[in-house]
């Protein structure tokens, strides 16, 4: 069984609150985009992971495909099985491909051992990986708030754009973005998304992470520009970095050409 775990872009993000645990409240949408990574899932004489493409940093054991497959087998008693992960979602990036991985490998089981576990199931499961995690079961676009673990489908469709994905060769760490941060009631409430065009987002729409990142990392700005510059409607960072987004009516001919070299941009 071959699946394709997809990414996620962040279309705004607004840090709230400071909770009591340390923690901060959040409002932002995700969205899932196109951009995938493979898994592959065949019965084994014992259980096996692998991995391919992009160079998977740390120990193997601690790969969220494998604590899926471990949360499962700890509660369902799952025969052994091989799991093959080919990585194309860049880390550090703000995608939420690890999330995607994991969330993917519980759906996959479920339906290759025939559980029967619902989607609510499968979301509490998740969550015990990841606060996003649960996003990719149902895999739609909503509202999240919370610590980006509470969800609330919006009513979004931006199948008529094109949108192109860039990544510096910088990895933004989630902590270190937050210590700049000043958490403050947003002026404009996400969930009005629905209603507002598209070119009007870049007036209202913000990412509160932007302003620690980007004087951190000019070059991450720099790309933000460049994306406007080649017409997007509307371009932003991801989560708290470090890919960039834009939304296109109709992408450039030539926009590899304008992306700087070294960039990594998928379309």
């Amino acid at each position: 069984m071959i699946s394709f775990p997809n990414a996620k872009i962040n279309i705004g993000l607004n840090v709230v609150s400071k909770r009591d645990d340390g923690y901060h409240n959040l409002e932002t949408i995700f969205y899932p985009v196109k951009l995938t990574d493979a898994l592959e899932l065949v019965e084994s004489d014992e259980f096996r992971f692998s991995s391919s493409g992009l160079k998977i940093d740390g120990d193997p054991k601690n790969n969220l495909v494998v604590k899926a497959y471990k949360l499962f087998q700890k509660d369902f008693k799952l025969p052994p099985v091989k799991l093959h992960l080919h990585k194309i979602i860049p880390f550090g990036a703000g995608l939420g491909g690890g999330s995607s991985d994991a969330a993917f490998t519980l759906k996959m089981l479920n339906n290759y051992f025939n559980l029967k576990i619902t989607s609510t199931i499968l979301k509490n499961y998740a969550a015990q990986i990841g606060a996003d995690c649960p996003f990719f079961i149902e895999n739609r676009p909503v509202f999240a708030a919370g610590i980006g673990n509470r969800f609330q489908p919006i009513n979004l469709d931006l199948s008529e754009y094109e949108i192109l994905i860039v990544k510096p060769n910088i990895s933004v760490s989630t902590p270190d973005a937050y210590k700049n941060i000043i958490p403050q009631k947003p002026t404009f409430n996400l969930k009005d998304i629905e209603s507002l065009p598209i070119e009007e987002w870049q007036k209202f729409i913000k990412n509160d992470f932007e302003k620690s990142v980007f004087q951190k990392y000019p070059e991450i700005e720099n790309l933000k520009q460049i994306l406007y510059k080649m017409g997007a409607l509307y371009a932003s960072m991801s989560g708290s970095g470090s890919a960039v987004f834009g939304i296109f009516r109709h992408l450039p001919v030539d926009s590899k050409k304008l992306i700087p070299k070294g960039i990594y941009s998928y379309r």
